[in-house]
């Protein structure tokens, strides 16, 4: 399993891209996605609600169990991705492309972020 480098994760399995256009993408990543097993519904933030960095935003529902979804910001959501509501298993097929959750405009970000390389040990220990 290889975590993209160029993102930061939380130590709630979720990833977060740098701004593109003022909005970084969040998700969740392929080691949660895993862990879930097959998703079969997700519930997200609407595009104007603010999120909270470590609160709950959301939820990924699986065959296995319902989990939360964290935001690993705080700001305003920008942007839903549409096909992960239309068709969740994207987010156990391409959870760092196609399965991205939601777009926000920070206005908080949490020092405690993590690197690739920090989120791999995270993840292994």
């Amino acid at each position: 399993m290889s975590n993209p480098q160029q993102l930061r994760y939380s130590k709630e399995h979720e990833w977060l891209s740098g701004a593109d256009d003022g909005a970084s993408t969040v998700g969740i990543t392929e080691h949660a996605a895993n862990a879930l097993g097959d998703v079969v519904f997700v519930q997200l933030p609407e595009v104007g609600d603010q999120v909270t960095a470590g609160e709950t935003c959301g939820e990924l529902e699986s065959t296995k169990s319902v989990s939360d979804l964290y935001s690993p910001v705080s700001g305003e959501v920008t942007e839903v991705n549409e096909d992960v509501v239309n068709d969740p298993s994207l987010v156990n097929s391409a959870p760092f492309e196609g399965g991205w959750l939601f777009k926000v405009r920070i206005t908080d970000e949490p020092a405690e972020l993590l690197s690739a390389d920090e989120y791999t040990a995270f993840t292994a220990g």
